[in-house]
């Protein structure tokens, strides 16, 4: 009995200490996972913590600390910080490593966190990208009323602060902050009718049948947005502007930057060159295929003559001038811009008269002929920041003839409209020339901010009325009648330099990096 009862007692003991180091071994695996867990949340709360202070401070760069230099390829750093949970128990420490944004004007900045549990090796790493969306987050965003027609296609978010008729195909989310409204006569309502905050005409059948068409990403009422906050759009790039060059460097930094006015020219500076009310002079930008603009004067324009090289009264200032390190030019007066024949680069123009308080004499920007960036993956773009509208010249497009027009940038009209004008500004009582052929297209590539109207064209009705061009179905059109808007998605966080922003700032992707840094 006794050796088979040794036997019986060594089996439970084997069994028990196979047993006991199972449990021992799921123990330890457990406190470990806790502990990586725990790790993990350390690190997420040093990306949240940086969003919270790119919130209050979007160009701190350096954790508030002030003279730090960049010695890793992971940006500036380390920087750490404890983690006190909320019962003022310390879990551990978050370190952080931050890299400013790559490209100029780019809100993007990579933050790396890595968590440790206090008291032990534990660590994981996190690496996230956050930015601060900016008004290009919009194919078209307007503080006013908006109309799509049937022969218009809206690529992109769209978003108005009144209302939408959205009578054309839209590809993404179409998004107004009113539940109802009543759309103006020039906005494709009666001027006394309410409609929804985003709605269809039932007489629109072709390309899109409103009877049934799909609805699902018709959003409204929602959250409005503060277009206040452009208005100081302007003076930011004026004082970029100024501390680009060393002449002007000084001006930059007083407190009223934005009402000097030197006369001197610099690469990203442009003085001013007309009396505040005319809008008949300042500048034509001729932006090249290699980084680099023309430069020239503008002495007078009639917009009833074409192209535009007979619209305006040009002298050569200089060309081949090299963009700004920035990115910015700012001129005090009208800027007309066309590219030649498209852009490498990235910039921001932008045109305002900054000591004036009279609205007439706002400066505008007046796209005087085909504007188009080469590569569209991001490398390239183009912003046109206007104090007054952005401007299609009547002179711009061909005169007839088949043709696709194209417009590419983010375009932003401060306190006006982005618009092809309904009548010649030399002569406002003829109405500006038609395109209706369906081989005659616009095609628009980017965004638009607008705080008033955003149209390419403008229905005259039955009348002959200037050079407005016969629809058998509309009537007589001024402007392009087919037009194809396409949204800019590169511009949605990596805008043209330094792009008004919305405010705030989101993740836009974030990672586990599985090996310490």
């Amino acid at each position: 009995m006794i050796p088979a009862l040794l036997s019986v007692i060594i089996a439970f003991s084997i069994m028990a200490t196979a047993v006991g180091n199972i449990v021992l071994t799921n123990i330890s695996v457990a406190a470990n996972t806790i502990k990586s867990e725990q790790a993990f949340n350390i690190a997420e709360a040093g990306i949240n913590y940086y969003k919270w202070h790119l919130d209050y401070n979007s160009t701190d760069y350096e954790d508030g600390h002030t003279g730090e230099t960049i010695n890793s390829s992971m940006g500036y750093g380390p920087f750490v910080h404890q983690y006190i949970d909320q019962n003022g128990v310390d879990e551990g420490t978050y370190t952080l490593y931050i890299e400013p944004p790559k490209v100029a004007g780019s809100t993007i900045v990579t933050v790396t966190s890595i968590g440790q549990v206090a008291g032990s090796n534990f660590t994981r790493t996190i690496q996230a990208e956050i930015g601060s969306p900016s008004f290009a987050s919009y194919g078209v965003a307007s503080d006013s009323a908006l109309w799509f027609g049937n022969n218009e296609t809206a690529d992109g978010p769209i978003f108005s602060n009144q209302g939408i008729r959205m009578d054309g195909p839209n590809t993404s989310t179409v998004t107004s902050a009113n539940s109802t409204y009543v759309p103006s006569v020039a906005l494709g309502g009666n001027g006394y009718t309410t409609e929804p905050g985003v709605w269809c005409s039932d007489t629109v059948t072709s390309p899109v049948d409103c009877a049934t068409r799909n609805t699902s990403n018709w959003v409204y009422p929602s959250n409005n947005i503060d277009f206040n906050q452009i208005n100081n759009s302007l003076c930011n790039l004026k004082k970029i502007a100024f501390s680009n060059n060393s002449t002007t460097a000084s001006i930059a930094t007083a407190s009223n930057a934005c009402t000097q006015t030197p006369n001197t020219l610099t690469t990203s500076y442009l003085p001013r060159r007309g009396f505040y009310s005319d809008s008949q002079r300042g500048y034509l930008i001729m932006l090249n295929s290699n980084d680099t603009y023309n430069l020239y004067d503008v002495n007078n324009e009639n917009d009833t003559l074409t192209p535009y090289t007979s619209a305006l009264k040009l002298k050569l200032v200089a060309d081949n001038i090299a963009i700004p390190s920035s990115g910015v030019i700012f001129a005090e007066d009208n800027v007309w811009v066309l590219s030649n024949p498209t852009f490498t680069g990235r910039v921001t123009i932008a045109a305002g008269r900054m000591t004036s308080s009279n609205t007439f004499s706002e400066a505008n920007i007046v796209i005087a002929g085909p504007l188009q960036y080469g590569i569209k993956n991001g490398t390239d773009a183009i912003g046109l920041v206007a104090q007054n509208s952005v401007i299609l010249a009547p002179y711009a497009p061909p005169t007839s003839g088949a043709f696709t027009f194209e417009i590419d940038g983010a375009l932003m009209a401060v306190n006006g409209n982005v618009w092809y004008p309904p009548n010649y500004r030399n002569n406002y009582y003829y109405c500006t020339q038609g395109w209706t052929q369906s081989d005659q297209t616009l095609l628009f590539y980017g965004s638009v901010t607008t705080r008033q109207v955003w149209t390419w064209n403008w229905l005259d009705g039955q009348y002959q009325c200037g050079n407005a061009a016969y629809d058998p179905v509309n009537g007589y059109i001024s402007g392009i009648e087919n037009t194809v808007t396409q949204y800019d998605y590169n511009l949605e966080f990596n805008p043209p330099p330094h792009y008004p922003n919305i405010g705030g700032n989101a993740i836009i992707s974030w990672r586990e990096i599985l090996t310490r840094p």
